[in-house]
């Protein structure tokens, strides 16, 4: 690598400038020559980049959410329409493909990413990702971030960054891949977790649960599984039982009936906020495979009383909506447990004006009556590996070492659920996860008081549901979040 290509000291912190010039007076100071007149236009700001670009550095310095953070950075800067859609896709898309497009910059440069100034290297990732991963051509893509970086904080380091994506832009992706990646013959699992810009253990994690090997159909079905996670999710809406009937929600959003959920509206454009029925609680944004899930355990077949219901840690109040809107039709009533105050008053949001009385506590020891509930939905805390696809970073955020304290944590809250539901009581267990050891691990070692119930007779029309008696829904195959469900009775 040249002088002219590495780092040096431009990639790692702000240009100090020359030394001499003139002073304010006009005489030549110091023993360097007269400064020469600035002759270099002004950077031109791209101002779709530049919202993406603070996203990834919000992201990064504060570790904050990106589907969150996004929506007010576009309002402030009064992006709309084509520009809004080009920070959202350059923002979010750079989130998911994080981890390859470091491998990529790190092979085109002679220090560690570490080294480099934050705000230069996540110029390098949101141009690395429009020169793989779209159509902008290479040219726009480099000078359009190499005048972000002059306008930037370290403007000095511009002609590294321009050095780096010059060297970036000799391969399209395909030929990154081959260069940088493991053998696809030799290290099958490697190969794809790098082609589809997934962590390692995440993609082995999703090959277990599916259950596949490194045949040509494992691969495949892997394959699909991970890409599944790199496309932008359609909105899906929910109509409250009782509130707005699915065809109400249909005509004012101008959406499309969901496949399974009788209660699910498909939205393809626009902003959900702006439906009056979204507004005013009538309906709500809800994944298609939360609804099923907590459909399941409201429609299960059921001996004895069915009055009291709970949701046993129910924040943000989602599926505490749907309970409680479908127990308002019943006769029902839900009690609803969050643990996080502020969770708590989202979950009380969510319900206003239905039968749910929210209850800001723990779900492992909430200080409910033991066996008073008839129906008790345990939507447990979980890595949420299901809902990589909603959550651009989640997958570069999360850590392995996540997975056995949650895990602990979900068979707490299960024995919990255990003691409050009554003989003959249902519980729903349910994680947006597949990983086997937050779903089927959990289940093998549940409470021996807990019999599983199949849970596939109470999904209809639902393909795809495996041998039961517990169900696993995927992106690729069902369109929804990849929810997990177990359902279990209690017996006497």
């Amino acid at each position: 690598m040249s002088s002219a290509d590495r780092p040096g000291r431009s990639g790692a912190r702000p240009s100090q400038g020359p030394r001499g010039g003139r002073s304010a007076d006009g005489r030549r100071g110091g023993d360097g020559p007269p400064r020469r007149p600035q002759t270099r236009r002004p950077p031109d700001i791209d101002h779709a980049r530049q919202a993406a670009l603070d996203l990834l550095a919000a992201v990064r310095v504060r570790s904050a959410y990106a589907n969150l953070t996004l929506p007010g950075l576009l309002n402030d800067r009064g992006l709309s329409g084509r520009d809004a859609a080009l920070a959202t896709e350059l923002a979010y898309g750079t989130c998911r493909a994080l981890g390859q497009l470091d491998a990529v910059i790190g092979a085109c440069i002679d220090r560690p990413l570490a080294d480099l100034d934050g705000p230069v290297l996540d110029a390098l990732r949101l141009a690395v990702y429009q020169l793989l991963h779209t159509r902008i051509p290479d040219h726009a893509a480099v000078s359009v971030t190499v005048d972000l970086v002059r306008a930037g904080p370290n403007p000095g380091a511009a002609g590294f960054v321009n050095a780096v994506l010059r060297k970036v832009s000799r391969n399209d992706l395909a030929g990154w891949i081959a260069e940088i990646g493991p053998n696809r013959g030799v290290d099958p699992l490697g190969y794809l977790a790098l082609a589809t810009a997934h962590p390692r253990w995440i993609a082995s994690a999703i090959r277990e649960a599916l259950g596949v090997g490194d045949d040509d159909y494992g691969q495949a079905e892997l394959e699909a599984a991970l890409n599944a996670n790199d496309v932008a999710p359609q909105v899906h809406l929910l109509a409250k039982p009782g509130r707005i009937s699915q065809d109400e929600l249909m005509n004012a959003a101008g959406g499309d009936r969901a496949r399974y959920s009788p209660f699910g509206v498909y939205l393809p454009t626009g902003d959900p906020g702006r439906i009056s029925a979204i507004a005013d609680g009538r309906a709500a944004v809800q994944d298609e495979g939360s609804q099923l899930v907590a459909l399941a355990l409201a429609g299960a077949d059921l001996t004895g009383p069915d009055e009291r219901w709970l949701d046993l840690a129910s924040g943000p109040g989602g599926k505490a909506a749907l309970l409680g809107a479908w127990a308002s039709q019943v006769g029902a009533r839900v009690d609803a447990v969050e643990v996080t105050p502020h969770r708590a008053e989202l979950v009380r949001k969510a319900v206003a004006g239905l039968p749910v009385a929210v209850h800001t506590a723990d779900g492992r020891d909430p200080g409910l009556p033991a066996a008073a509930f008839d129906r008790v939905l345990l939507d447990a805390p979980c890595t949420g590996l299901g809902a990589l696809r909603r959550r651009p970073e989640a997958r570069w955020r999360r850590q392995q070492s996540d997975v056995a304290p949650l895990v602990k944590l979900q068979r707490e809250l299960l024995a919990s659920a255990a003691k409050l539901v009554r003989p003959g009581g249902l519980v729903a267990y349910v994680t947006c996860s597949p990983h086997l050891s937050e779903t089927v691990g959990v289940i093998s070692r549940r409470p021996a008081e807990l019999e599983l119930v199949d849970a596939r007779a109470f999904l209809p029309g639902v393909p795809d549901l495996g041998a039961g008696p517990t169900v696993q829904l995927w992106p690729h195959r069902q369109g929804t979040d990849g929810m997990f469900l177990a359902l279990m009775q209690r017996q006497l």
